[in-house]
């Protein structure tokens, strides 16, 4: 979320003489709608709802962290001239929204709507961890795509997997899970589970020793086996806390984006969630 002000209005100014040069419309080769996309579950969502009817193009690159992502000039250009860009607001991504000033067409804050499927969590975005809050993103992007239909078969699957989710973690010996940054509450809210976060919201956060040393002395006291570390995160944090702790360490995905290589691989936002599921059943306990 470090998108210095001086950077994006150079870029805002570069991709305006752009698009005002080329009479940008909102269309890509072959007359297909481009959809900028913030980041990956967005892009994801809209994919499988426009399929090859749309150009969708994911403004945060495989590997990278959306939080940090500094728009170019070119990412601009794409903002300012797509069909449609899907977003998520309230300081998530504040170089793109500083972009989106420069808009005309339609944008899509996805937040203030997925936030009301349950209530809010003060200052937490993840919400596309829970899969019933996700419906509710995937059905407005469906709207917005003019294409009920295909929604409809997302958030179809979606409910199955909420299904899967709520069998999974129905039994089970413990219900708290610490995680290496407070990225797991919703999905913890929708599943009857408590987070213990190592960090805040900034997964960037550095505790110092006194801080690890408390966060050790939680993680006992909670009595949970594992510490979870996610993969676009340095995993140091969770590993230092747990080998002091004398407890393991285990991945859960705030799938905030695929690492490179992933998607080539076939991992995609359900195969993730489910992976996440197994992650979560073993270190709680769980039976079936």
């Amino acid at each position: 979320m470090r998108v210095p002000s001086l950077l994006v209005g150079a870029a805002l100014v570069g991709a305006a003489l752009l698009v005002s040069g080329c009479g940008s419309t909102g269309a890509g080769g072959g007359g297909k709608k481009v959809v900028v996309a913030a980041f990956y579950p967005l892009a994801f969502a809209a994919q499988q709802i426009a399929g090859p009817s749309a150009d969708v193009q994911n403004l945060t690159p495989a590997g990278a962290e959306p939080h940090d992502l500094e728009l170019t000039t070119g990412n601009v250009r794409d903002v300012v001239g797509a069909g449609l860009v899907l977003y998520l607001g309230n300081g998530f991504m504040p170089g793109l929204e500083t972009a989106l000033k420069d808009r005309s067409g339609p944008s899509l804050d996805l937040l203030p709507g997925a936030r009301q499927a349950g209530g809010a969590l003060a200052g937490d975005p993840h919400v596309w961890l829970d899969p019933v809050r996700y419906a509710a993103m995937v059905r407005r992007i469906g709207a917005a795509l003019r294409d009920r239909p295909a929604s409809a078969r997302l958030a179809h699957r979606l409910a199955l997997l909420d299904a899967a989710y709520r069998r999974g973690l129905a039994h089970c010996q413990r219900r708290q899970i610490v995680t290496s940054h407070a990225a797991f509450g919703y999905l913890a809210r929708r599943y009857g589970l408590e987070q213990i976060p190592l960090e805040g919201l900034a997964p960037e956060a550095e505790p110092s020793a006194q801080a690890i040393a408390h966060l050790v002395d939680l993680v006992r006291r909670a009595g949970v086996t594992t510490v979870f570390f996610e993969t676009l995160v340095s995993p140091k944090l969770a590993q230092t806390v747990a080998r002091e702790a004398g407890v393991g360490t285990a991945v859960l995905d705030p799938l905030e984006g695929l690492a490179p290589g992933a998607a080539a691989a076939g991992a995609d936002y359900f195969t993730v969630m489910r992976a996440n599921l197994a992650a979560l059943r073993k270190a709680l306990a769980c039976t079936s």
